[in-house]
Formats: structure tokens, C-alpha cells, sequence
């Protein structure tokens, strides 16, 4: 199990909500929108349109030895780094 980092509270997350990511899976793209992010359980909680479907997903955020937070995304844990996630226009 990786060792986890505590998140700095200090660090802006309101700018993040709704920010969009896709994720091409080799035969759609993956739609995900941050929903909630909380600090203090080290969650992130994102909406996840996937072939036609929505859902809301909760994961645990991590950190890498950048310091860059990402989550697990599916059967193969595809790193989702939340600084690759863009405002929605």
C-alpha cells in the first residue's frame, strides 16, 4: 500500500469544481468532472460519464513523489492527475 501525505488545507480547491478530464479507454472517451474534493478524509469525489452512463464515484486522492495529487481510475488503476483536469468553458 502506498504511503499517503496529508493534503495542505491551504490549498485552493474551489477552483477545481466541475474542471473536466477525458480519458480515451481504447475505444471511448471518459468524461470525468471533479465534484467535491475533501481534504481532511483525502477524497476526491468526481462525476463520471462513461458510454452513455453517469455516475458519482468517491476515490482516494494521493499524492506522488512530485506532490502532485491523482487518484485510481479502474480495473488497470489509471493515474488521474487532478492538475490535468481543465475548467469547463
Amino acid at each position: 500500500m502506498k504511503k499517503q501525505k496529508k493534503i495542505e488545507k491551504s490549498m485552493e480547491f474551489k477552483k477545481y469544481y466541475l474542471s473536466e478530464f477525458q480519458l480515451y479507454d481504447g475505444e471511448v472517451l471518459i468524461t470525468f468532472n471533479i465534484v467535491a474534493i475533501d481534504t481532511s478524509k483525502n477524497e476526491i469525489t468526481v462525476a463520471i460519464s462513461n458510454r452513455g452512463r453517469i455516475s458519482v464515484t468517491t476515490y482516494d486522492l494521493l499524492t506522488d513523489s512530485n506532490g502532485s495529487f491523482y487518484f485510481e481510475y479502474g480495473i488497470n488503476y489509471e493515474k488521474i492527475n487532478v492538475n490535468d483536469f481543465e475548467g469547463v468553458k
